[in-house]
């Protein structure tokens, strides 16, 4: 075991208690959710983030790029922040770094590949200040005010993932980060169970382990399965030009594609931003090995048979502008779907997705496209542990508490049976709440109060702009369509000077509502003369009184509310 001290953080001033004060331990996101994972502890005047991630967006969210954790608390207390942990760089937990850093400066420690993934997206996102990033490796150490952070090395569906064990007053504090434990892994390093035992011989207090996949029974598959699942693939389908769509995170499955892609000859394009930058960061940090002459750029592709192309892609999940969403729905410049095609889709859908991806697979096969799946072949596995894994983590760290994180409440609660099944006693097991705090002493542990904490909606530029008002409008518009009504008025003389004109988008086709549209008008006009008629000049009272007068008409004849907007004029 290394200790690297990177950066020193302030220790809580003599004479202040520390042995008497509570760790206060809080997820800011990934509970009772899929993404958005960040976990903070805090002792005293110190405090140290583990994971800073981005959800997606829901049904309820129209036009919403992603979400991000609500940092208010952070904020408040960045004084106090000494470093945020990263235990790997997927998406749900990397992807906010970039917005938080716009709000508090704070050095990041990530192992090499998780932080070459968030250098790309400080690329393309500065942050205001020039960012700390501090690499670590597996086996490193690190002290952070009365934290040490130690990383251990853990099986993922992404390399260079660790958990994390945290020395704190109280005790050691483990968190998983995605693991599972993968006997066979395509890298030949298995995750460090000598050190997680060790660490349960000398004690944990709290367990902080993730729920993905607790309701699964048994253990999880090798990514080796894939490889096998792959060269069937391309053997059966040898004169066909494969498409193939994975995670861009997944560099060991994407490595595979490549791999068996060379061994039948073909030439390999790699399609979207995100599967680009990953792939450029893994090759240029040596995690991975880009055979001569196998790479080409997708402009190229014409220029070789159908059966001597893989097209390696995004859109995994039916990311609405991901690659296969365009190559899909025939809008993407590069590529056209041929009916010779084959597309595989080297993943299985994130609870939520699943439409999305239903939407792809369906517009593929309409094209006469043949789509392979992971209910079709073993063309996935997951990186998470099922129950049997987490079973044998709770046995080797063997906790006195125990929090289960990352996931749905359902899974949660699945994970939590397993803990009791273990025989750690309900009330040591503590199923939380986003922004809610649980505070342990030597004595013991109980939830204690809450944090500012919620949702922040990313939607182009705008960070913390959308929220529930502009979300209602958006919904809205989206189901019930729009009215509006401008009118020009004089109202020291108290007529109207033109209109009013109705435009009407998303209610009703105008060209087949005549008789509608005319009685719209000519009530937007009654209303409008009633009130200048009686000196009424207030230009809001005059807009609620046609948006009441035109809802109660329209709603009378269509059963419909659209949103109707008044726009008045004064000449």
């Amino acid at each position: 075991m290394k200790e690297k001290n990177i950066r020193k953080g302030r220790t809580v001033p003599k004479g202040r208690g520390r042995e008497k004060q509570p760790l206060r331990v809080m997820c800011l996101g990934g509970l009772a959710e899929i993404g958005k994972n960040m976990t903070v502890l805090e002792y005293g005047d110190d405090i140290i983030i583990i994971d800073c991630g981005m959800g997606f967006p829901d049904d309820e969210m129209p036009g919403v790029d992603l979400v991000i954790p609500d940092i208010s608390y952070l904020v408040a207390n960045a004084h106090k922040i000494r470093g945020i942990l990263i235990t790997h760089g997927h998406e749900d937990h990397i992807g906010a770094v970039p917005y938080v850093l716009q709000e508090i400066s704070v050095p990041i420690y990530g192992t090499r590949l998780s932080l070459g993934i968030i250098e790309g997206k400080l690329d393309e996102n500065p942050a205001p200040n020039e960012p700390e990033l501090y690499t670590v490796e597996a086996g490193d150490v690190i002290s952070l005010g009365v934290f040490k952070a130690e990383f251990i090395h853990v099986n993922h569906s992404i390399a260079d993932a660790c958990a994390i064990a945290i020395r704190t007053p109280v005790g050691i504090v483990y968190h998983s980060g995605d693991f599972k434990i993968d006997v066979s892994p395509l890298d030949g390093q298995i995750m460090d169970l000598t050190r997680i035992g060790e660490l349960g011989r000398e004690g944990v207090t709290l367990l902080m382990c993730e729920s993905t996949n607790a309701e699964r029974s048994g253990y999880t598959a090798s990514e080796r399965t894939v490889g096998s699942s792959l060269e069937r693939i391309f053997a059966q389908y040898e004169d066909k030009r494969l498409i193939i769509a994975t995670f861009s995170s997944n560099i060991h499955r994407v490595q595979q594609i490549i791999n068996a892609s060379a061994r039948h000859g073909r030439k390999v394009a790699v399609l979207g931003r995100s599967m680009t930058n990953v792939l450029s960061a893994a090759a240029e940090l040596g995690y991975m090995d880009l055979p001569d002459g196998v790479l080409i750029d997708v402009n190229n592709i014409k220029r070789y048979k159908p059966g001597n192309v893989t097209l390696i892609t995004t859109g995994s999940q039916g990311e609405p502008m991901s690659a296969l969403y365009r190559i899909a729905f025939s809008e993407h410049d590069k590529v056209r779907l041929q009916s010779s095609d084959v597309v595989v889709l080297s993943s299985s859908a994130i609870p939520g997705n699943e439409k999305l991806v239903g939407r792809i697979i369906n517009a593929l096969v309409r094209a006469g496209v043949k789509v392979v799946n992971d209910s079709v072949d073993a063309v996935h596995v997951s990186g998470h542990a099922c129950s049997e894994e987490i079973k044998l983590l709770m046995a080797l760290l063997k906790p006195k508490y125990f929090m289960p994180i990352h996931g749905e409440y359902r899974h949660l609660y699945a994970n939590k049976d397993i803990a009791e099944f273990m025989g750690i006693p309900a009330e040591n097991i503590f199923i939380s709440d986003i922004g809610k705090v649980l505070e342990i002493t030597k004595k013991g542990a109980a939830f204690a109060g809450e944090v500012p904490s919620g949702k922040v909606l990313v939607d182009g530029a705008g960070v913390g702009d959308i929220g529930s008002v502009v979300l209602r409008d958006r919904r809205h518009l989206a189901e019930d369509g729009l009215v509006v009504v401008v009118v020009t008025v004089d109202t020291e003389g108290g007529y109207i000077l033109s209109g009013p004109d109705i435009v009407s988008r998303g209610f009703v086709y105008v060209k087949e509502s005549e008789e509608l549209m005319r009685e719209v008008k000519a009530i937007a006009e009654a209303s409008v003369r009633r009130l200048l008629e009686k000196g009424v000049n207030d230009f809001a009272h005059i807009r609620n009184v046609i948006r009441d007068d035109l809802a109660r008409y329209i709603f009378r004849e269509t059963k419909r509310k659209p949103m109707i907007l008044p726009m008045i004029m004064d000449v």
